[in-house]
C-alpha cells in the first residue's frame, strides 16, 4: 500500500472518530433539575444516605429524610440547613421503621407530601448487612435483612410509583449492592435481599419508562461508612479476603455518582473500573443506554468472561486456604 493510500486511510479513520466524538457530545444526557422539587431519602441519617440527602440539598431540592434514629436525623437536617442554596428551600425528617406495614409507610409519606408537595424523587437507601456462612446466619437475621433491605424499599416505591405514573414524571433510585450481581462467600441472605431489589428495579423500570418515570439501580461497592464497619464485625475471613481487593469508596463520591446518574435517567449507577467490569459481566440483560456503549460491551464481554473465570479460581483458592488453616 502506498504512502498516499495510508494517508487517505488515516484521514478517513480520523474523520470517523471525530464524527463519533461530536455525536457523543451532542447526544450526551443532561441531568434534570431538582430545584424546588421534593426529594425523599430513606436511610438519610448517616452513611451514603446522608450524603445523598446533602447532594440533593446542594442541587436546590426540598429534602425529607427518613430513618429510625431521631438524633441522627436531626443532625442530618441541621447539616442541610448549613449548606442550603436558597431561603426557599425546606428540610424535614420523620422517624419511621420502613419495614413495618405498608399502611404505616403510606400514611407517613402522605403526611409529608401535604407539607412539601408531591414526591418527585424517591431515593431508597435504607439497609443493613449481616454476614456469615449461610447456615450460621440466624433465621431471625435473615428475615431482618429481607424486611429492611427489600420490604423497606418496596413499601416506599409502592406508594410513589402510581402517583408518578399518573403525573408522568418522577425519579426512583433503588440502592442495591455489587452483591446483587453474583453470590459471594459469607453474603448469602444479604445477597438474596439485594438480588430482590435488582429484580424489582428491572421490573418497574420496564413498566414505567414509557410513562415518564425514571428508575436507577445503584450498585455501590464497599464504601467507607458506619454500616460497613458494622458489616465487618460479622464478616468471615474468606469474605474479607475476597471483597477486600477492590478498595474502599468514599460516600461523597458514591452519592454524587448516584444522584448524577439518576437525574440523567441512567438505569445503572456504578463507580470505578472494577465495579464496571463486574456489572458488565453480572448484568448481561441490564438496559445500558446508547448504541456505542452496547457495542463496546459486546466487544469486551468475551475477554472479560475469561477474567471472570480467573477471578472465580482465585476466590476458590482463598476459600480452600482458609479451610485448611481451620483444620491445621
Amino acid at each position: 500500500m502506498s504512502a498516499e493510500t495510508w494517508e487517505i486511510a488515516l484521514y478517513v479513520v480520523l474523520a470517523i472518530l471525530a464524527h463519533v466524538v461530536v455525536y457523543l457530545f451532542v447526544t450526551r444526557k443532561r441531568a434534570k433539575s431538582i430545584v424546588g422539587k421534593h426529594v425523599v431519602v430513606t436511610g438519610g441519617s448517616k452513611g451514603i444516605g446522608l450524603r445523598l440527602a446533602v447532594e440533593c440539598a446542594l442541587r436546590g431540592a426540598n429534602v425529607t429524610v427518613l430513618a429510625r434514629d431521631e438524633k441522627m436525623l436531626s443532625g442530618a437536617v441541621a447539616l442541610m440547613e448549613v449548606i442550603r442554596q436558597s431561603p426557599e428551600q425546606k428540610f424535614q425528617y420523620r422517624c419511621l421503621d420502613l419495614s413495618t406495614s405498608y399502611e404505616n409507610v403510606a400514611t407517613c409519606l402522605s403526611e409529608i407530601e401535604k407539607e412539601f408537595g408531591d414526591i418527585y424523587m424517591l431515593v431508597n437507601c435504607a439497609g443493613l448487612a449481616i454476614c456469615g456462612v449461610f447456615e450460621e446466619v440466624s433465621v431471625e437475621d435473615a428475615r431482618k435483612l429481607m424486611d429492611v433491605n427489600y420490604w423497606g424499599s418496596y413499601n416506599c416505591t409502592r406508594y410513589v410509583l402510581p402517583k408518578m405514573k399518573q403525573a408522568k414524571e418522577g425519579v426512583i433510585v433503588i440502592t442495591a449492592s455489587q452483591a446483587a450481581l453474583f453470590g459471594i462467600y459469607g453474603y448469602g441472605p444479604y445477597a438474596a435481599s439485594k438480588y430482590a431489589l435488582r429484580g424489582m428495579a428491572e421490573t418497574i423500570a420496564m413498566e414505567s419508562r414509557h410513562l415518564g418515570v425514571s428508575v436507577t439501580l445503584a450498585l455501590p461497592a464497599d464504601t467507607n461508612t458506619p454500616g460497613f464497619e458494622n458489616e465487618n464485625k460479622t464478616k468471615p475471613q474468606e469474605t474479607k479476603l475476597i471483597s477486600g481487593g477492590g478498595g474502599l469508596a468514599e460516600p461523597d463520591a458514591v452519592a454524587k455518582q448516584i444522584v448524577n446518574d439518576a437525574l440523567k435517567g441512567n438505569f445503572i449507577s456504578i463507580l470505578g473500573a472494577e465495579s464496571w467490569i463486574l456489572t458488565v459481566l453480572g448484568g448481561g440483560l441490564f438496559r445500558w443506554d446508547g448504541v456505542f456503549q452496547n457495542l463496546f460491551h459486546a466487544l469486551l464481554v468475551g475477554p472479560l468472561r475469561f477474567i471472570d473465570y480467573i477471578l472465580h479460581l482465585h476466590f476458590e483458592r482463598i476459600i480452600r486456604n482458609c479451610a485448611k488453616k481451620k483444620t491445621d
